[in-house]
């Protein structure tokens, strides 16, 4: 049995925000649903969330976690002051307690099931994720015999000169025999230079007490200012960037695209420079995004093509072509075999199968059918000053350059609107539409502050 506790009550000073620091972005989410997502493959009995600074903005971000039990913190006097809270949660549970940091999210799940199973296994009263950190300055010290049972813990502000030469450093992440830990939570002291209760203490107190040594000590990598976050996004980078090219993905300059650790990419998918794809994205068979692009919370299916930009909350059909210079938003559904073109932007329309809006076009609140040609410069003008209303373009349907197309309005199938029309009322299908005035030649005519030709 395995409960958890998630330290994630300080505000961060050093981060020199008003947002819990908890709550600060990594990669499309938070740092704390970082490492609430490192429990995936964890048996867990109960989830507690040590929460302070900003405890009820830490909460409604948590909405979509209802398992989570959230323990109040109202002073932060350290992070064995923060596990006695802990104490009436779990009063008579006797299982192991993983403790987790709120600020430490590019731990993976492997290695919590290494620290939870060496701690099982060697009948541990403690166990102690640590890391040998080629610079360890600002991290507490574990000492440790041949054995890697630890001796000893000392922060890293009371460290003596000697002590500092130590690299294995201890990373804040516990797994401790609950019983034990609940009989000596209350002994601790403040006998330090903070005058704080830490929670490494506690190792004076338990026996048996092991360290287990982490791999790649990126993983343990703490965020305390946005420097430290701007690492941790490239480590979290480089993990998933690597992680695509053995798949099969090409990403040409991987160093100028950025991808979100939710988004699916297909192999044989070509990612072109200064690309980014965001939120819970996927990228098809055999595409070639970008360069100079971004994808969000978007769907692109096989072997299209999306060329300098923008694509968020869509669906974009196989086949397709996007761009250059594209904008689709609010849940845009393009076809199969489409062509968005050139300075075209829509919004909350879907359009049919093998339809081409190829330049210099709007289309908002639309919905249009399959083989339509729209031609240069249509727009719907759907929005009258209060509400937004829908546009119906029928199959087969060509619109000539420089058409207003003012809804609510509906045009049938296989209709001809004639260039430069302002179409205000519904067209039946099979026929052909204008409106516009006629045109006016006056033959010899001059402004008057002109001198006739000689």
């Amino acid at each position: 049995m395995v409960a958890v506790a998630i330290l994630a009550a300080g505000r961060g000073t050093r981060m020199k925000s008003s947002l819990p620091k908890v709550l600060h972005p990594l990669g499309g989410r938070t740092l704390l649903e970082r490492v609430l997502d490192s429990l995936q493959n964890l048996s867990v009995d109960h989830c507690l969330v040590v929460v302070g600074y900003g405890a009820e903005q830490v909460q409604q971000a948590m909405a979509a976690y209802p398992h989570l039990t959230f323990v109040e913190q109202r002073q932060q006097l350290g992070t064995g002051h923060a596990a006695q809270q802990v104490l009436p949660y779990l009063e008579n549970y006797e299982g192991d307690l993983l403790v987790l940091n709120g600020d430490v999210p590019l731990l993976r799940p492997e290695t919590l099931n290494q620290l939870i199973t060496t701690h099982q296994q060697q009948g541990n009263a403690a166990t102690l994720l640590t890391a040998q950190l080629p610079n360890p300055k600002g991290y507490g010290r574990v000492f440790c015999d041949g054995s890697n049972r630890v001796t000893q813990i000392v922060e890293d502000r009371d460290c003596s000169t000697a002590q500092k030469q130590n690299q294995r450093i201890n990373a804040g992440v516990y797994c401790f025999r609950w019983p034990v830990l609940a009989e000596v939570l209350p002994k601790l002291q403040t006998n330090n230079d903070q005058q704080e209760y830490y929670l490494t203490d506690t190792v004076l107190l338990m026996q048996p007490v092991m360290a287990v040594d982490v791999e790649d000590y990126q993983e343990i990598l703490g965020i305390n200012d946005r420097l430290q976050l701007a690492n941790a996004h490239g480590v979290l980078q480089q993990r998933v960037k690597e992680q695509w090219m053995r798949l099969g993905v090409t990403l040409i300059d991987p160093d100028s695209i950025t991808i979100d650790d939710q988004v699916q990419i297909h192999p044989d998918a070509v990612i072109e420079p200064q690309t980014h794809l965001r939120g819970i994205s996927t990228i098809g068979a055999g595409c070639r995004i970008g360069p100079g692009t971004l994808i969000e919370n978007s769907t692109i299916h096989d072997q299209t093509t999306v060329l300098y930009s923008v694509v968020t909350d869509s669906t974009v059909g196989a086949g397709s072509r996007v761009g250059p210079y594209s904008h689709l938003r609010g849940e845009v559904t393009v076809g199969d075999r489409c062509r968005i073109g050139n300075f075209v932007e829509l919004k909350a329309t879907t359009v049919g199968d093998r339809t081409n809006v190829a330049h210099l076009t709007y289309l908002g609140n639309a919905t249009v059918g399959a083989h339509v040609n729209v031609g240069a410069g249509t727009i719907t003008a759907n929005y009258d000053g209060y509400q937004k209303h829908p546009t119906v373009i029928g199959d087969r349907t060509k619109t000539g350059s420089n058409s207003v197309l003012v809804a609510p309005l509906t045009i049938g199938t296989d209709v001809t609107i004639a260039a430069g029309s302002v179409i205000t009322q519904d067209v039946p299908s099979d026929s052909l539409a204008i409106a516009r005035a006629q045109q006016t030649v006056k033959p010899g005519w001059r402004p008057k502050q002109l001198p006739p030709q000689a």
